[in-house]
């Protein structure tokens, strides 16, 4: 559990680097350049996952709570929903129109989600530690940019495609989740 729990707490200080960190990613870009910076940085994010991964599988199982028998049920729409939300920050979509931090409340619908279908200690670490850290991250954003200039209106195609794509990637990591993490998603 210590390996997660060192993982997770290392991607959430990474994270908030920029948000609460004044001036320590503009110091240490300055003193060693932009691209190193983000090289390490990349580094240090991919090393916090490693951590995260293999301290989820060493973890000591203990049950901390019974989800509800509807927890399976919605998981996969908490999810797609997180899918949806995290494919939209990235383009040019209405949802960024509606909401401020689409990729940060994917976070939160993720850990929600999940936490709807598992109650052991690890999700517990995993997924809370992910929902602070976003919304961490959503507070320390609003505070850093000001006031929200909600961009404009874009086409409706453009909504209906990232819908599509977030869908596709949401069918294909459900039918590999096993593989890739190690636990069955119960709808397939």
């Amino acid at each position: 559990m210590t390996m997660l729990i060192i993982g997770v707490t290392l991607f959430f200080l990474l994270h908030l680097i920029p948000f609460f960190g004044i001036g320590i990613r503009e110091k240490a870009a300055s003193a060693i350049g932009a691209g190193p910076y983000k090289g390490l940085f990349a580094l240090a994010t991919l090393g916090s996952f490693v951590f995260m991964v293999l301290g989820w599988q060493a973890a000591e199982i203990t049950q901390v709570y019974t989800p509800p028998s509807w927890g399976p049920v919605v998981t996969p729409l908490f999810v797609l929903v997180a899918f949806i939300l995290f494919i939209a920050s990235n383009a040019p979509t209405n949802i960024r129109r509606l909401m401020r931090h689409p990729q940060l409340v994917s976070v939160f619908f993720w850990g929600v989600g999940h936490l709807l279908s598992n109650g052991e200690n690890r999700s517990i670490v995993l997924f809370v530690g992910m929902m602070m850290f976003a919304s961490s991250a959503i507070i320390g954003s609003n505070k850093r940019d000001g006031e929200w200039i909600k961009r404009e209106r874009v086409s409706f195609v453009s909504d209906i495609i990232t819908v599509a794509i977030a869908g596709s990637l949401f069918a294909g990591f459900a039918y590999f989740h096993e593989w890739i993490i190690g636990v069955p998603v119960l709808i397939f």
